[in-house]
């Protein structure tokens, strides 16, 4: 009943100039990401609310080309006016429990699942694989999700003993390209006003 999640809001992808500007323009549309490791299954990948966060990984992959399938030669950011519309949300205690049936399903079943690995779980072929796998399961039954969304603890600790890191984030990948209303490019702030 509380699935379909009809407010907008703001995402913010990471990726070259030339990208951002065709986007803004309308002149193409994003593409899917579909690698084996993607931490929330196939999707086009936004984080929530941070345009600094997608820059940082704008500026990493542009750094660190052999990391990454996107060429980046100059490091941009476009934002998106998004509608999640029937998410598949992992800060609901119930699509974990969907998520973790899928995983015991599959070990009973003897499956040789993938593994997550590297630093923060960076490679998750296992989440990737089971999300997947939930998002097609319910997509055969007739229950299609439009977005998938979930919280990230990820890098180093923030201080000593904190329950914070210093890249934590909220990621969403779009499933259905009809959740993204718009485009835009990152704006900064007129210091003339206060901010709101």
């Amino acid at each position: 009943m509380y699935t379909v999640k009809d407010n907008l809001i703001f995402g913010f992808h990471g990726c070259d100039e030339t990208l951002c500007n065709q986007l803004v323009n309308g002149d193409i549309h994003l593409d899917y990401s579909d690698n084996v490791y993607d931490w929330l299954g196939k999707g086009m990948y936004f984080w929530e609310n941070d345009p600094e966060r997608a820059m940082q990984w704008a500026e990493t992959a542009k750094k660190y080309p052999q990391n990454h399938k996107q060429k980046i030669t100059k490091p941009a950011v476009v934002g998106a006016v998004i509608c999640l519309g029937k998410c598949l949300d992992f800060m609901e205690i119930a699509n974990l429990q969907k998520l973790k049936a899928i995983y015991d399903d599959l070990v009973s079943q003897g499956i040789d699942l993938p593994e997550n690995t590297g630093k923060d779980f960076y490679k998750r072929k296992l989440d990737c694989f089971l999300i997947n796998s939930l998002v097609a399961q319910e997509k055969a039954a007739g229950n299609e999700y439009d977005s998938v969304r979930g919280v990230f603890f990820e890098g180093n600790e923030l201080y000593k003993n904190a329950g914070f890191r210093e890249k934590n984030h909220i990621q969403i990948a779009v499933i259905n390209p009809n959740c993204i209303k718009g485009y835009f490019k990152v704006r900064s702030v007129n210091t003339s006003f206060p901010e709101v």
